[in-house]
């Protein structure tokens, strides 16, 4: 997942970025909506040199940064099964926001997150994962992402709940699980 592609002047066309992928040995890239959502297969295992090479190869093509975010298959297979919302029947899932993070914060950035106001979202963490609930929609929230992002000081992106899920039917239809 890459954060902020297609904002701005940071536009990258989805065929160009599936052939970024595909000249960095990224096998049968595949590409969900338009912000940089990236399905692909690969031999190699270190999902942060793999992150580094996206992001490297997008500076030199594009000419700016863009953090990349990864996640196996089984790793947001994991992410769905953790969602704190599931068993709540009002939480629509066009309304909650996963934000996955590079790393894992520590223990004072997860005590500072959960110190910032959020009211009326919801905001729980996971292992890598902040996840959102914003009962009233995300186009004027009460929360100040900025501050979240801040207190975690881990480069990270979002994307909604039905997005999460897309994402993890292309992977298992692709046989990337494992």
């Amino acid at each position: 997942m890459l954060r902020g592609i297609n904002l701005g002047k940071r536009r990258v066309k989805m065929e160009d970025l599936r052939a970024l992928y595909e000249s960095l040995d990224l096998r049968d890239a595949k590409t969900y909506v338009q912000s940089g959502n990236v399905v692909f297969k690969s031999t190699l295992k270190d999902t942060k040199k793999i992150a580094s090479l996206i992001e490297k190869a997008i500076e030199k093509k594009y000419g700016f940064t863009s953090s990349v975010v990864l996640r196996t298959a089984d790793e947001l297979d994991s992410v769905i099964a953790a969602n704190p919302f599931a068993d709540r029947k009002d939480v629509h899932p066009g309304k909650l926001l996963c934000w996955f993070l590079a790393d894992v914060p520590t223990a004072a950035a997860r005590k500072a997150v959960l110190a910032v106001p959020a009211e009326p979202e919801e905001v729980k963490l996971g292992k890598r994962e902040v996840y959102a609930y914003f009962p009233n929609g995300q186009a004027r929230p009460k929360l100040k992402w900025a501050s979240i992002e801040k207190a975690l000081a881990i480069p990270g992106t979002g994307r909604n709940w039905n997005s999460v899920q897309q994402l993890l039917d292309m992977a298992r239809a692709m046989g990337a699980a494992g």
